[in-house]
């Protein structure tokens, strides 16, 4: 997270750019790396983000696996320039992932539903704008 913009009129939360938010590490509480994120996915029909894809393991790009993870599992530890991904290796691990080559095709409310149910979130599909 190298860039941000900051509201100066109190009431406004702070907005960072997908560009400084790209390559992020992700660590767990416990201090463990557990990757970078690789993009963000936006819902077209709700203008929101839907999920960030993590990249975790390989060496140097190569053999990295992909994880969709929940926008709202995140929490940004702004001292560290990281987020935080309140879970450990083993389950991430576990998690339902995808390489660079095979990307998820679309993110329905079943697919959305599963996957925020694995990070322990409860699901509530947004509605188009």
């Amino acid at each position: 997270m190298t860039r941000s913009t900051t509201s100066t009129t109190s009431g406004h939360a702070p907005v960072l750019s997908a560009s400084s938010i790209t390559g992020t590490k992700v660590l767990n509480p416990m201090g463990d790396e557990l990757g970078s994120i690789e993009d963000l996915m936006l819902d077209t029909d709700t203008g929101e983000v839907a999920y960030v894809v993590l990249s975790f393991g390989g060496f140097l790009g190569m053999g990295d696996k992909l994880f969709a993870i929940p926008w709202e599992a995140l929490t940004i530890d702004t001292a560290a320039k990281s987020f935080v991904l309140d879970i450990d290796r083993e389950k991430l691990e576990q998690a339902p992932g995808f390489d660079k080559d095979d990307w998820p095709s679309t993110a329905d409310s079943t697919w959305m539903r599963d996957l925020h149910r694995h990070y322990g979130l409860e699901y509530a599909p947004r509605h188009r704008r």
